[in-house]
């Protein structure tokens, strides 16, 4: 008996035995822990670190300037009416602006008030991601493993998209996600310092795509010499 309940006792939950489901006249009904266990897995997936799950609407500083503002209402809002717009062509949000300016705190509340909601987000890191592909393009199976995982997830989260030095390996990497996902009305958070014209520049085919997907939710930040790492928390 004793040996019995140690074996019980090393479940999470007592209940379903881990399975997230209870068996009642051979019938599967979720069980309570269920939403929790999607919500640790959700997380888990995301590649989000604990620093920037602490990243949220509650703690962003946006009364330092109007486009701040503006910039914070619509993050606030493109979170509120995600699930209304998800599959629309117009589904995506995009932040370009200087360095500071608060782009990826504002990138991130959108995706950690999305992964509360039960909605699967998953982080790409623009540099460190591109490079690492870069560096295993000949190991196939890495590559694709890799790519699919920003082709498809539910919502890509790409940061600092094209910093730094660019080359035809970095816009063919991009191309290759950005074109999978418009194609398949997959959402985009992005954040950039290039500008609209700095990115069509870069590429036509990722620009245009990007702008289209964000067209409702396209946040300028422009001509203001402020660090919003200044005066955020």
């Amino acid at each position: 008996m004793e040996g019995l309940e140690a074996k019980v006792s090393e479940y999470r939950c007592n209940k379903c035995r881990d399975m997230t489901f209870i068996i009642d006249e051979g019938v599967a009904i979720p069980c309570a822990c269920r939403q929790v266990r999607i919500a640790e897995d959700i997380l888990i997936k995301s590649g989000i670190s604990e620093e920037f799950r602490n990243k949220k609407f509650s703690n962003f500083v946006y009364d330092i300037e109007k486009q701040i503002i503006y910039a914070y209402k619509k993050a606030c809002n493109y979170s509120r009416n995600f699930k209304d717009i998800e599959k629309d062509r117009y589904n995506s949000i995009m932040f370009m602006g200087q360095v500071g300016c608060g782009k990826t705190h504002l990138s991130l509340a959108i995706a950690n008030e999305l992964m509360d909601d039960g909605v699967g987000v998953v982080y790409m890191s623009y540099r460190e991601v591109v490079t690492k592909l870069k560096q295993n393009i000949m190991d196939e199976a890495y590559y694709n493993r890799v790519m699919n995982r920003y082709k498809n997830a539910r919502v890509l989260l790409i940061d600092d998209l094209f910093k730094g030095r660019i080359s035809d390996s970095d816009v063919n990497i991009i191309f290759e996600i950005v074109n999978h996902r418009y194609f398949n009305n997959l959402p985009l958070i992005v954040s950039s310092e290039k500008s609209v014209e700095e990115l069509i520049g870069i590429d036509e085919a990722i620009g245009s795509r990007l702008i289209e997907m964000s067209k409702n939710y396209l946040v300028k930040i422009i001509g203001k010499k402020l660090n919003f790492r200044i005066y955020g928390k």
